[in-house]
């Protein structure tokens, strides 16, 4: 068991560079209205770039991951956080709607995918103990990004335009994340390797990347964070929608964000310290039911009281089993590779991302109603429970059992 404290320094940086890297790119919600009064591109047009920004995350999460693997953690987050604070400064000089898409888009995106997926795994690979504790801090801190960074982003654009405040935006990113990104180390090594757990077709042998990739345990790990993302992904995106077409006034609809943020922080938390207790599977498995139990809640609530309660419930359950993913991953496949795996999950976990707005606007542009979209997003969080119940992990070595 390791007892190095320089883990929770670690733990520190990876919650800041998670803040302003998430804040950063969900500014965008803020400067939509802004850069439809100046520029005239469409609504539609400015939140595509939130799609393909998510698509990008999706696609490079495992190449970063690997990346992360072959040449270490600081320079790939370092490398991202430099791509971030750029891209947003090119993207606040866009002529174009679609160059601004290219840019906030694809660039933001990969920039993104270049910083989380190596900082989970390089955080896993700090402990022995206490490891959902340690990546549901790191989550915390990203939950931070809607009470810290979009606030700032619209006392900036209510006194600026949406280009000088965009440009400030860039300019924090680059002044916090590159030298928080200095304290990031790679994890000591623990003489894992011999004590890897074993594929079963290669009983004996040491896990390759290839057999990881391929094995059941990652393949389960990904189509579940993919029907779990999906599950909540349209209900964030659309829920303040929901709410105005109830009746609620916007200013307060807004504020139902901030409830279901509040709350997420208490279940990064509390699903930490219940997975260290009771085992990151098991609380996974449950959070995922009453995942899909409370979206259904969203059918029935039509006033912003009901919102609230359903919202801080929703809240408190998804950001609590997010975490949960890097766990089980580090549980299961050597340290070595835990960028490419978690780049791999943090794949599928970005496309479930994307479809659920696409799939929320389509719900309504059809049936003129989101309240089947909640009853969809139920559906896809049964399926990610019902396929986490399946979940079996690799047999572990008497040594493994002790070193974790």
């Amino acid at each position: 068991m390791r007892k190095n404290g320089y883990r929770w320094v670690v733990v520190a940086a990876g919650g800041l560079l998670g803040c302003v890297a998430i804040g950063s790119m969900f500014t965008l919600p803020v400067f939509i209205r802004p850069i439809v009064t100046e520029t005239g591109w469409s609504v539609t047009g400015i939140s595509t770039a939130m799609t393909i920004a998510f698509l990008a995350m999706a696609l490079g999460s495992i190449v970063f991951g690997s990346l992360s693997d072959r040449i270490g953690v600081r320079p790939v987050v370092l490398g991202g956080s430099a791509a971030l604070a750029g891209s947003l400064a090119w993207a606040s000089r866009a002529a174009s709607l679609y160059e601004f898409q290219l840019i906030f888009g694809l660039l933001v995106g990969l920039s993104i995918a270049a910083i989380l997926p190596p900082l989970m795994a390089s955080v896993m690979g700090w402990f022995d103990t206490q490891r959902s504790l340690a990546v549901s801090l790191v989550s915390a801190g990203m939950g931070m990004a809607p009470m810290t960074v979009s606030p700032l982003a619209a006392w900036l654009v209510s006194t600026y335009d949406w280009r000088s405040s965009m440009l400030a935006i860039a300019v924090l990113a680059a002044a916090t994340m590159l030298p928080i990104s200095l304290f990031l180390r790679q994890p000591p090594e623990t003489g894992e390797e011999g004590n890897a757990p074993l594929a079963e077709s290669d009983a004996g042998t040491p896990m390759s990347v290839g057999t990881a990739l391929r094995s059941q345990p990652f393949i389960i790990l990904m189509l579940v964070n993919f029907f779990c993302c999906a599950t909540h992904s349209g209900p964030i995106f659309h829920t303040v929608g929901y709410a105005v077409s109830c009746g609620i006034p916007l200013i307060a609809a807004v504020t139902i964000y901030s409830v279901e943020g509040f709350a997420g922080l208490g279940g990064r938390v509390a699903f930490g310290l219940l997975a260290d207790r009771f085992g990151a599977k098991n609380i996974l498995v449950l959070g995922l039911l009453a995942q899909a139990i409370v979206a259904f809640f969203f059918f029935f609530v039509r006033q912003l009281e009901g919102f609230y309660a359903v919202a801080a419930m929703f809240g408190f359950i998804y950001s609590g089993v997010m975490p949960l993913y890097a766990v089980l991953a580090r549980e299961n496949f050597p340290q070595k590779m835990m960028g490419t795996i978690i780049g791999g999950t943090g794949m599928a976990g970005g496309l479930g991302m994307a479809l659920g707005p696409w799939a929320g606007g389509l719900i309504y542009d059809t049936f003129a109603t989101y309240t089947w979209l909640y009853l969809g997003a139920c559906g896809m969080g049964l399926g990610a429970f019902l396929i986490a119940m399946t979940f079996k992990p690799f047999p572990k070595t008497e040594a493994q059992m002790v070193t974790g």
